[in-house]
C-alpha cells in the first residue's frame, strides 16, 4: 500500500516546459489518471532511454484516457532531452524537488553515487542506449534518483508508486499496465546481458 499523500503533494508546484507556466501537481490527475515519469535529469543516458522505452506506451495511454507527464528536477538540458523527442508526453519541471523529496527518491551523495552509477543495471542500459543511437552528458544535478507515479483521475488513489534503488531501476512496461489495468501492444526493450567487464546484445 502506497503511503503517497496526494493532498500534500498535489498542492506542490510545477512549472510547465513549453509555457513557464507554474500549474499545482493535482490539476494533472484532476481530469485524468496520469503517469508521471520522474528523471533523475534530463541530460542522463540511461533517463533518456527509460524516457523512449515508456513512450512505447503512449498510444495505448492516449487510447485509454491516460496522460503521460515527465517530470525533470531541473531546467539544465531540457532542450536537449525536448529536441531529441525522447519522451512522447508533457514536460514539467520540480524546481525545489518538492515531489523528489515527498515521493521518497533519495538523493546520492559523492560517495555513494559512483559504485551506484557504475552497476550492472546501468551498465546494461547505457550499452542498449548507445546501441539505439541514444546518447547522454554528465550536465545537471548528478546526485538525485527518480522514479514513477501513477495516480487515478481525481486522484482518487495511487496506482503506482515506484522509487529508483539504483540509478538503473525502472518500471516495465508490463508492470505499468498492469497498474493501469490495461492491455498493451508494445514489446519492452530488451536489456543487453552484462558480465563485469562487456556487454552484448
Amino acid at each position: 500500500m502506497s503511503s503517497v499523500d496526494l493532498t500534500k503533494l498535489g498542492a506542490n508546484q510545477l512549472k510547465n516546459a513549453t509555457s513557464g507556466e507554474m500549474v499545482e501537481v493535482g490539476s494533472l490527475w484532476r481530469e485524468q489518471t496520469v503517469v508521471l515519469f520522474f528523471l533523475r535529469r534530463f541530460g542522463c543516458q540511461v533517463c533518456r532511454w527509460m524516457a523512449a522505452e515508456v513512450s512505447k506506451l503512449e498510444k495505448d495511454l492516449k487510447a485509454n484516457g491516460v496522460a503521460l507527464i515527465g517530470v525533470g528536477p531541473e531546467d539544465l538540458g531540457l532542450k536537449e532531452f525536448t529536441d531529441g523527442g525522447f519522451l512522447k508526453g508533457e514536460i514539467y519541471i520540480d524546481e525545489k524537488k518538492q515531489c523528489y523529496k515527498d515521493l521518497g527518491f533519495k538523493r546520492y551523495n559523492a560517495i555513494n553515487i559512483v559504485p551506484a552509477a557504475m552497476g550492472k543495471k546501468v551498465r546494461e542500459i547505457a550499452s542498449k542506449a548507445s546501441a539505439e543511437g541514444i546518447q547522454g552528458n554528465f550536465s545537471g544535478d548528478l546526485l538525485q534518483s527518480g522514479g514513477m507515479l501513477v495516480v487515478a483521475k481525481g486522484g482518487e488513489k495511487v496506482l503506482m508508486h515506484f522509487v529508483q534503488n539504483t540509478p538503473g531501476d525502472n518500471a516495465s512496461l508490463e508492470d505499468i499496465a498492469k497498474a493501469l489495468g490495461i492491455s498493451v501492444s508494445v514489446q519492452a526493450g530488451e536489456r543487453p546481458q552484462c558480465n563485469e567487464d562487456v556487454c552484448t546484445r
